[in-house]
C-alpha cells in the first residue's frame, strides 16, 4: 500500500503527523486531494476543513482557518494560521463567533475593517460546516 506523510501544524501545536492514504482539504481556487505521488504543489489554503483517510482506514478531521500547503511526492505538510482538530471544536464558540462577526460585518465603516469581518465570518461558518458534517456522520 502506497501512503505518504501528513503533517498539520500551527503556531501552536502539531496537530497531526503521520501516513496516509489521501488528504482533502480546502485550496483557494476549490477542493484539493492529495494522494501518495502527487506532483509537487505550493498554495493558500482557505479555512474549512483537512479530511485526512489514514493508513489504517480511519480518519482524521482537522479545522484550519487557512494556511500554506505544500505537496511533495512522498508528503503533505499544511502549515495553518490556526488549526483545531475535528472532536475539539466548540458549537457554542462557533456560533457566537459567526453572530460578533456578523455584527461587526453591519457595523464596518471602514475597508479593513469589512475585510476583518467577512474573514471572520468564513472562518466561523467554516467550523460549523465541519461540525455539521462531523455530527452528520455519527
Amino acid at each position: 500500500m502506497t501512503t505518504l506523510q501528513v503533517d498539520v501544524v500551527s503556531a501552536e501545536a502539531s496537530l497531526f503527523s503521520g501516513e496516509a492514504k489521501f488528504v482533502a482539504l480546502p485550496g483557494v481556487s476549490g477542493e484539493l486531494g492529495i494522494y501518495p505521488r502527487h506532483t509537487p504543489l505550493i498554495t493558500r489554503i482557505r479555512p474549512g476543513s483537512v479530511r485526512i483517510e489514514q493508513a489504517d482506514g480511519e480518519h482524521a478531521y482537522i479545522f484550519v482557518a487557512g494556511g500554506i500547503l505544500e505537496v511533495q511526492p512522498d508528503g503533505v505538510t499544511v502549515l495553518a494560521d490556526t488549526a483545531i482538530r475535528g472532536e475539539d471544536l466548540d458549537e457554542e464558540k462557533a456560533q457566537a463567533a459567526k453572530v460578533s462577526a456578523e455584527t461587526a460585518l453591519s457595523q464596518a465603516s471602514t475597508d479593513q475593517a469589512l475585510a476583518e469581518a467577512q474573514a471572520e465570518l468564513a472562518v466561523a461558518r467554516a467550523q460549523l460546516a465541519m461540525l455539521r458534517h462531523l455530527q452528520s456522520k455519527k
